[in-house]
């Protein structure tokens, strides 16, 4: 195929992806328009444990990241119309806890830093719970997902990784201020430590991008969220092929350091744990294998 032609068809994927078609046969079974949020109630005693300025305000502002689905994405891009497990996630927790969500997009690589300055109450994003965020970010998990890749489908030379060793001479692709960037430039010295060519990284902070890149040959694999990269790959628009997991992380709503919203929040998402939305939540996106038993409030990092 030409460039051009490679090009166009990454183009049209990406279209496809960020619109959360999912019509065809092998597609997740969730759907955007499946509605498990609006029979939610508000749980008083939960309720009670928000701060009384938020209680006052009734409302939280949440600085949330679009990307892959099935974490958050626009199920129609001339609307933006937010749809993914983690905006139905919020927006059940909401209202359990009787406020409305003030939802402004906002790139991944941003919001972290504007939890401290109190742009946003809350940050979602898909972000994992690690040693180094937990130094200035709070998180309450409700997911449990973390670090996989991809390659092209017509790309069977790369096999399942394990060790960054099998990556090195190679160029991967991933996002902006993620974990993913994180562990592959602190991971850097492996290939020359091992006598081999190093990897190259390639960042970016547009995920259409990411997969334009990869559908070129610009990149050779793709790191990314294990649930989105499984998503991706069973679009056959994407033309992708999901290789392994390669670390498990806890996924949380996230706070600046010492916010008194956590404990309102693990309560909350514990209350849809207990009263069955977050299972059908899961369900709607094809999820159940991410499933935790509770939310915690900033557990330590998985080993």
């Amino acid at each position: 195929m030409t460039r051009a032609v490679l090009a166009a068809a990454a183009v049209a994927a990406a279209a496809v992806l960020l619109a959360g078609c999912a019509s065809n046969a092998t597609a997740p079974a969730g759907t955007s328009s499946q509605d498990v949020v609006t029979g939610e109630q508000q749980v008083d005693a939960i309720a009670a444990l928000l701060p009384a300025q938020v209680r006052g305000a009734g409302s939280v502002k949440v600085g949330s990241s679009f990307g892959y689905p099935p974490s958050a994405f626009y199920s129609d891009p001339a609307t933006k119309q937010p749809a993914g497990v983690d905006i139905d996630i919020t927006d059940a927790v909401a209202k359990v806890l009787g406020i409305r969500v003030e939802r402004q997009e906002a790139a991944f690589e941003s919001i972290l830093p504007a939890l401290g300055s109190g742009k946003f109450d809350v940050g979602t994003g898909n972000f994992g719970v690690t040693s180094a965020r937990l130094k200035s970010i709070d998180f309450v998990t409700y997911i449990d997902d973390g670090q996989g890749f991809a390659v092209r489908k017509d790309n069977t030379a790369v096999q399942p990784v394990t060790d960054l060793t099998q990556l090195c001479g190679l160029t991967i692709g991933t996002g902006a201020g993620t974990t993913f960037e994180s562990t592959l430039n602190a991971k850097k010295d492996v290939c020359t430590g091992a006598g081999k060519k190093p990897f190259e990284v390639k960042v970016y902070s547009d995920t259409a991008a990411i997969l334009s890149s990869l559908q070129q040959g610009r990149v050779d694999v793709v790191m990314s969220t294990i649930n989105g990269l499984r998503y991706q790959a069973a679009q056959p628009a994407a033309g992708t092929r999901f290789l392994s997991e390669f670390h498990r992380l806890d996924v949380g709503f996230a706070f600046k350091k010492g916010s008194p919203l956590t404990p309102a929040f693990q309560a909350a998402v514990n209350q849809l744990i207990k009263d069955g939305t977050y299972d059908r939540i899961l369900r709607k996106w094809a999820v159940t294998g991410s499933a935790i038993e509770e939310s915690r409030i900033s557990p330590p990092e998985h080993p």
